[in-house]
């Protein structure tokens, strides 16, 4: 399974017969104002987004999203270390 990370998870990829899953470990707690996710969305922390051949993710969305889990991921750590 493909994995994507910067100071921890950002996302994992799925493939499946009929769509690739991105699942955001901290989903729920990223904005999302172009509303990519559409899956997971009852869960507590993950969220995903399902593609299915021929749909179009909006790159700048996308790639808001991605900074904005690389920030939370950067920030959660920088907390750990003021703990410590």
């Amino acid at each position: 399974m493909p994995t994507w990370s910067h100071d921890g998870i950002i996302c994992t990829g799925e493939i499946y017969k009929d769509k690739v899953k991105l699942t955001f470990m901290h989903g729920a707690a990223l904005k999302d104002p172009s509303r990519l996710f559409n899956a997971g969305l009852d869960g507590g922390t993950r969220r995903g987004i399902d593609i299915h051949e021929g749909d179009h993710i909006g790159e700048r969305a996308f790639m808001a999203l991605i900074r904005e889990a690389t920030a939370l991921n950067t920030a959660k750590n920088a907390a750990k270390g003021k703990r410590s």
